[in-house]
């Protein structure tokens, strides 16, 4: 298991050279995007404050940011969109506690097979299948891909040795998990941070700038933040905003599939954004994956 916040400041110490062939591929997948949702026009953010010094286990920080980051979102334009609306019907069907063991009904592995469905049919997660085919990666079929992508994210592990079955890539990166009550894990998701904003479960503390930048602009998709949630502080979280579901699948499939360490950082640039993608690994399955905006700096 990787820890967000250690790995997230060891980024620095171990940055790599700008992988080409994976900026080319996440570039056509962000051009063909079509189901991404557009600032300004889909939704609005509201950066508001830049967040002040917080470390992993604090409960209480400075708060930059009266208000929601999401001044606005479309939902029926969200809810309109079939990977969209299977994504959000997965986002309560997990147990926010790890060690708590997870229990998997029919139904919830139907919703399971509903969102891959819909995932499957985008030209983002084709591009891919394709991508992953030519590396000898992943299997022709359809079915057989399908079920390599429900292995490595819905599959259930215990995140410490010896536990219950207690999460799963998904519940990780998208839904998010606390420890102990003092930790958020995970949660990189943007319509889940929406989702738990609006039902004010989720605190904006503000944002946390890059050194070349005084402050994100709200036309930014990827942004480094500072929130509380359940009670506990996450420092420091990336994550993309307004991308679709299908998009942040197939960035952190591709590099999971491609790399067998237990923890892999790819530098690339997608748009304007300079980014570490850090996938950990989980034996056969994802652990965390995210998004470092590079040139963050809590300090900066």
């Amino acid at each position: 298991m990787c820890l967000f916040f250690n790995v997230y400041f060891s980024t620095f110490r171990d940055r790599k050279a700008l992988n080409h062939e994976l900026s080319k591929l996440f570039n056509e997948m962000w051009d063909m995007d079509v189901n991404r949702l557009m600032p300004g026009k889909d939704y609005t953010i509201d950066l508001q404050g830049k967040a002040g010094a917080a470390q992993q286990g604090d409960s209480a920080v400075q708060d930059s940011a009266a208000r929601h980051l999401f001044h606005n979102v479309n939902e029926e334009r969200l809810k309109s969109i079939k990977t969209f609306a299977t994504f959000i019907s997965l986002l309560d069907n997990y147990e926010a506690s790890t060690g708590v063991a997870e229990v998997v009904t029919p139904e919830e592995r139907a919703e399971n097979n509903c969102f891959l469905d819909a995932i499957l049919a985008t030209e983002v997660m084709k591009l891919a299948h394709e991508y992953l085919l030519k590396k000898k990666l992943a299997k022709p079929n359809l079915a057989d891909f399908k079920y390599q992508l429900y292995d490595i994210w819905f599959q259930l592990y215990a995140r410490k040795e010896g536990d219950r079955p207690d999460s799963c890539g998904f519940e990780h990166v998208f839904v998010g998990e606390t420890r102990r009550g003092k930790q958020i894990l995970g949660l990189h998701n943007w319509v889940q941070f929406y989702l738990q904003e609006k039902r004010n479960q989720i605190d904006y503390k503000g944002y946390v700038a890059r050194k070349n930048k005084t402050r994100p602009d709200k036309d930014d998709q990827v942004l480094s933040i500072q929130f509380s949630w359940k009670g506990s502080v996450k420092p420091i979280g990336s994550t993309f905003i307004g991308v679709s579901p299908e998009f942040e699948f197939a960035l952190y499939t591709v590099i999971f599939l491609l790399a067998e360490e237990r923890v892999t950082r790819e530098t690339v640039k997608i748009e304007e954004y300079e980014l570490q993608m850090v996938v950990c690994r989980h034996g056969h399955h994802i652990g965390t994956s995210y998004p470092v905006l590079l040139g963050t700096s809590s300090e900066g």
